[in-house]
């Protein structure tokens, strides 16, 4: 354990998306950006999950403090909407297209897209990570 407390957060962020998972993740997260059917940051993730349209919430498991996005898996949970953690804020930023770190975004859904069944199976894919 470091003594920065980085292994820890680290350790909090579950379920965790192993690394081809986390580039399944990263690549529909781009595509979904580019149909403009995903948001990117803590407060529009949040906006998203209010308001019933985030399908797929996407935290980044580098985030520190782990405080500012700890409301995220509450508010998921209790709109039974499934997320998962990725282990790079700055690999998130990347596939949603800004130089910047990305600490949190989200897939939102729109059935009529072409990208609805993948959505889907990444879903299923999430969903069986967490059992």
């Amino acid at each position: 354990m470091s003594s920065n407390g980085t292994d820890n957060a680290v350790s909090a962020a579950w379920p965790l998306a192993d690394a081809s998972l986390t580039q399944e993740v990263l690549d529909l997260l781009q595509q979904c950006i580019h149909y403009h059917q995903a948001k990117k940051g803590a407060n529009e993730v949040t906006k998203a999950l209010n308001r019933g349209i985030c399908e797929i919430a996407i935290i980044a498991a580098d985030t520190s403090p782990l405080a500012i996005i700890s409301h995220i898996p509450l508010l998921a949970e209790d709109k039974n909407t499934i997320y998962v953690y990725l282990p790079s804020k700055i690999a998130i930023g990347r596939a949603c297209g800004v130089s910047s770190a990305v600490i949190a975004a989200s897939i939102n859904a729109n059935e009529a897209s072409e990208l609805a069944p993948q959505i889907r199976s990444l879903k299923d894919k999430i969903e069986r990570l967490a059992i």
